[in-house]
């Protein structure tokens, strides 16, 4: 991560950039490309490097919202959010990997320190005094950013706790940054199943053979992955790209689970695709797929209401 790509200058020397433009729009939100992310992109306008590189675009757009998922009302101490009866998700880490242009948490990690990491002492306060929360998110940031023993800290003090269940991990570092899953850090997370993982791929360029290896490792610890894809205009909104994708994902042992229907952030309205080509999508697949290996066509409800999913009879039914 210390050799990761963030200056604007070496952005434009790169790729040709407008100086002016890039200085402009990373000020508002920061670059960040791993060296290994930064290794798959094969042009400026290229799928990977569309999730990645600042855009002039992104200053243009004035109707999103920079809290689009109504986090912060949710948010009754510090780090947590607490939407759902017995689901809570922590905000382990402010870094990550790669800073996505299409972030919904870009309000909290644009400009976040790595030296000044989140204090979770309320957040696990507050999971101890309410005892209808039985699965707990690690989110962020990415919560592999992390030390080995600081995410060991963390799991350790979750399962002290009698009521909490489940244990799950959304990150993207098998897509962004793979060599972070270790021999160590399997042998650490073993220790505390039932631990389930939510990656996040968006293009068939993702999964490459250090992708592969990582979740191989995760899968050889006996923890069940699910993928996260964002449906990305100019970058995956294109059935035969999903298609490949989720059979991809099947082949390194990755549930497709969600395709989601973009957040509507502020600075990513240039991404937003018609709910209709999700439709779309999801239909294709249905005819080339088993029902069970199908991911969920998602979009989050405004003002913090859930996950609406939509199938391809453009029926609608509602996760609580």
């Amino acid at each position: 991560m210390a050799r990761s790509l963030s200056s604007p200058e070496e952005l434009c020397k790169i790729f040709g950039l407008d100086p002016e433009a890039t200085k402009l729009v990373a000020h508002r939100f920061p670059a960040l490309i791993s060296p290994y992310f930064l290794s798959l992109i094969r042009g400026p306008r290229d799928p990977i490097a569309r999730q990645v590189l600042p855009d002039p675009k992104e200053m243009e757009d004035k109707a999103g919202s920079l809290d689009p998922l109504a986090e912060e009302k949710m948010s009754p101490v510090p780090n947590l959010i607490h939407r759902y009866p017995d689901r809570v998700v922590i905000l382990a880490s402010n870094q990550c990997a790669v800073h996505c242009r299409f972030c919904n948490r870009r309000r909290k990690v644009a400009k976040a320190s790595p030296e000044e990491q989140p204090d979770l002492g309320q957040a696990m306060k507050y999971i101890r005094s309410h005892k209808q929360v039985r699965d707990v998110l690690l989110s962020g940031g990415d919560p592999l950013l992390l030390e080995d023993r600081q995410l060991e800290g963390i799991f350790s003090e979750l399962r002290a706790i009698p009521h909490v269940e489940m244990l799950r991990i959304g990150t993207r570092v098998c897509s962004a940054l793979p060599e972070r899953i270790t021999s160590s850090l399997c042998r650490m997370l073993k220790k505390y199943h039932p631990l389930y993982m939510s990656l996040h791929f968006n293009h068939p360029f993702e999964l490459t053979p250090q992708a592969r290896r990582a979740c191989s490792m995760l899968a050889d610890a006996g923890i069940p992955m699910g993928s996260q894809t964002v449906l990305l205009k100019g970058v995956n909104d294109d059935p035969n790209v999903i298609l490949e994708l989720v059979k991809g994902l099947l082949s390194m042992k990755v549930r497709p689970y969600y395709l989601f229907q973009l957040d509507p952030v502020r600075g990513a309205s240039h991404f937003q695709t018609p709910v209709q080509s999700g439709l779309e999508i999801v239909r294709e697949l249905t005819r080339k797929l088993p029902l069970e290996l199908l991911p969920q066509y998602a979009l989050d409800l405004p003002g913090g209401g859930g996950k609406a999913v939509l199938g391809p009879g453009h029926r609608m039914h509602f996760q609580a």
